[in-house]
């Protein structure tokens, strides 16, 4: 018979950032455990509040599975010794077996003989295991940070309250930090009371009547349903933003939103840092208009009943009042800083130790944005107005402002320059230059935002790569792969001609003017790898085929607009109507290329062509060659491959008359100088060898 099992862990109040991450740990680990101690169970539901982390866990059986199983040992001839006795190795395999070495037996395995044994293990009871698999499952649990208390040695997310276990009707007994297990929880802090858990299946309701909502996908439904029937009444455009619903789904037990005023007065301020303040402080969702424009109201969710809700209201009132007057005041001193001024504040802060101060980094930017205009031959306004933006686009760093909400950078910048009397285009493109600040997030809508934000990200990476920081693993402090990610999505979101090796190499020329700590050739082969990953994302994101990205990234992706549009090109003929005929062209260049590869000189010379084939595919690759190199290098790859389709009939034919490994060996030279450069048309859309039929 089965039994549901039930463990409740109370404690003090859990950081929200913490308590999605702790509740879904703990229902991993419960079902690892329940399945490494071979206990069967149904459904595994996880729930959290504030003040607890739950598994509860369906129709767990009453007895661990019996195992029997046949073990394999070392082979005879290291289990037996020249008297033909049992070795160490087989006497050792019999210990860590449990079995008796007269129950071994021999069987045959490829050709060797192996001892075995038949190693059976009668399943123990559950409720016996329970006790101890439950303490080492909760004090095994990780938390981004930790707190000891007391005397005791156990470090967890915060202090450890209260604890109930129950399998069935029955209490699992548990200690840890000398708090013992029952069968009593605790309700809402000001609205419940303790309440008995009889048995698992009356958690969720039991703690419902105590006025906690424990199930956290009913409490975010009941959030966000009470948002959308405020925001019906009262016409709002309410913003619900991911994670700021996510922190308050794990602030409350019993959720009721509620709405509040400001004074119409701070409007003044951008909306930007109204909305930033809200959020960030209060954590209260903004109100909009239906163009998008912020209203004097704000919406949050208390964690109560209904009560007095209007006391509740004037309170937050009253406080966000106060954060308002703050921003308010910063906002008025950040205007009367000077930009010259916030300029010369930011030789004083280290950008890093050994890349210099920020000011340091904003020179080199200038100096990256300066050659970047070179590079693109942009116009001579665009060229003025991105130096101009790259010589002040920290500035706004050091403001007030910014200090209080860093998530602010480049907004403040844009609305300060502005206010200062930089032109819109710089204004604009001060704020342009941290985009995309995010995965999803828009590039730079101006070609001035765009310079400045790649010379700021390439700076950043050839920076931190030129002394030894690169990314490994889940470790990426400095977020290099997405200022990576960043410079691949700006330079194809602007179609610029810049292939990835310019970009490295300008970079690298300004980072020269300190000493480099490594070779620039070692530094620029591991920018290429580490952009590899980046550019095999935006393939993938846009649906291309695995082995369609390898094909077409194995001949190069230094430029990223060729690249997409040759994977584009050869994912269109390869998983199109006409794949089946795209196949047989491929298996024609296949053939080509794999002979080019023994290929030891480029000279052709007609005059050693022998057989009437080898003219006609000469004449018809000569045709075509040119056309395939412009149509790849304009980004129309779909009539390159209509060109290197027209080669696969003479390329049949030749193979058909043709011996390539002529015995007389001018003649062999040539065949395979000419199938070579046949290759390098190919070659120049993708390496067709790795594309999977």
């Amino acid at each position: 018979m089965a039994k549901d099992l039930l463990l409740e862990i109370g404690l003090e109040e859990v950081p929200a950032r913490f308590v999605r991450g702790a509740m879904n740990q703990l229902k991993e680990k419960m079902t690892k455990w329940l399945e490494t101690s071979r206990i069967g169970h149904g459904a595994v539901e996880a729930y959290a509040t504030p003040r607890r982390l739950t598994v509860l866990v369906r129709d767990v059986e009453e007895k661990q599975a019996d195992v029997s199983e046949e073990v394999k040992g070392p082979s005879r001839k290291i289990a037996l010794n020249e008297q033909g006795e049992w070795s160490k190795a087989a006497l050792g395999f019999a210990r860590s077996q449990g079995v008796a070495p007269e129950d071994f037996f021999f069987k045959e395995l490829a050709g060797v003989e192996y001892i075995y044994a038949n190693k059976s293990s009668i399943g123990t009871v559950t409720s016996d295991v329970l006790p101890e698999g439950l303490v080492s499952l909760i004090t095994s649990m990780s938390f981004p940070k930790n707190m000891r208390w007391g005397n005791y040695d156990l470090r967890f997310v915060r202090p450890i309250r209260w604890l109930v276990a129950l399998f069935g009707q029955d209490i699992v007994p548990i200690e840890i930090t000398a708090v013992q297990s029952g069968r009593t929880t605790r309700g809402h802090r000001f609205l419940g009371s303790e309440a008995v858990i009889a048995e698992p299946s009356q958690y969720v309701e039991r703690l419902r009547e105590q006025q906690v909502i424990v199930d956290t996908a009913e409490r975010e439904a009941l959030i966000v349903s009470q948002i959308n029937a405020l925001a019906a009444e009262k016409g709002w455009q309410i913003g619900i933003k991911e994670d700021l619903l996510e922190e308050v789904v794990f602030l409350v037990e019993t959720p009721n939103v509620l709405f509040g005023t400001f004074d119409p007065s701070f409007l003044n301020i951008p909306q930007e840092v109204l909305i930033t303040s809200m959020r960030e402080h209060q954590r209260y969702f903004p109100v909009l208009d239906d163009n998008g424009k912020l209203l004097p109201f704000f919406v949050t969710v208390r964690n109560g009943d209904r009560t007095s809700i209007e006391n509740v209201a004037k309170g937050n009132e009253k406080v966000l009042r106060a954060r308002l007057s703050d921003a308010k005041f910063f906002y008025g001193e950040d205007q009367k800083l000077a930009i010259s001024d916030a300029l010369a504040k930011l030789t004083s802060i280290v950008y890093h130790e050994e890349l210099g101060t920020v000011a340091d980094k904003v020179a080199r930017i200038v100096a990256t944005t300066e050659k970047l205009s070179q590079a693109l031959s942009t116009d001579a306004q665009t060229a003025t107005d991105a130096a101009r933006t790259a010589a002040i686009c920290k500035f706004d760093l050091v403001t007030q402002m910014v200090y209080e909400f860093p998530e602010l950078q480049g907004i403040m910048g844009e609305d300060y320059a502005r206010k200062a009397g930089e032109s819109e285009s710089v204004a604009r493109a001060i704020n342009e230059h941290y985009q995309p600040r995010f995965a999803g997030d828009r590039a730079p809508a101006s070609l001035v935002g765009a310079l400045v934000s790649l010379a700021d990200k390439i700076d950043t990476i050839v920076g931190c790569f030129s002394i030894g920081i690169l990314p490994t693993g889940s470790q990426d402090p400095y977020a290099l792969r997405r200022q990576a990610a960043g410079i691949v999505q700006i330079v194809l979101a602007h179609g610029l001609k810049l292939p990835l090796s310019t970009l490295f190499d300008l970079s690298l020329e300004v980072h020269a003017a300190r000493s480099l700590k490594r070779d620039a050739a070692e530094i620029r082969k591991d920018l290429y790898e580490f952009f590899s990953l980046r550019v095999k994302n935006v393939l993938s994101e846009q649906s291309v085929r695995y082995d369609v990205v390898d094909a077409v990234m194995a001949v190069g992706y230094n430029d990223l607009r060729q690249t997409v549009d040759r994977a584009a090109a050869v994912m269109a003929a390869a998983a199109g109507d006409r794949r089946e005929e795209f196949k047989t062209v491929v298996d024609s260049l296949n053939r080509v290329c794999n002979l080019a590869s023994k290929a030891t000189s480029k000279e052709i010379s007609e005059s050693l062509f022998v057989d009437e084939a080898e003219g006609a595919l000469y004449g018809a690759w000569s045709e075509v060659r040119n056309d395939i190199a412009v149509q790849v290098e304009e980004g129309r790859t779909g009539e390159a491959l209509a060109k290197l389709a027209s080669l696969k009939m003479p390329i049949n034919v030749y193979f058909d008359k043709v011996m390539v490994m002529a015995e007389d060996e001018a003649v062999r030279a040539n065949r395979l100088a000419t199938l070579a450069a046949i290759a390098g048309s190919v070659t120049k859309v993708a390496d067709f060898s790795k594309i999977v039929w």
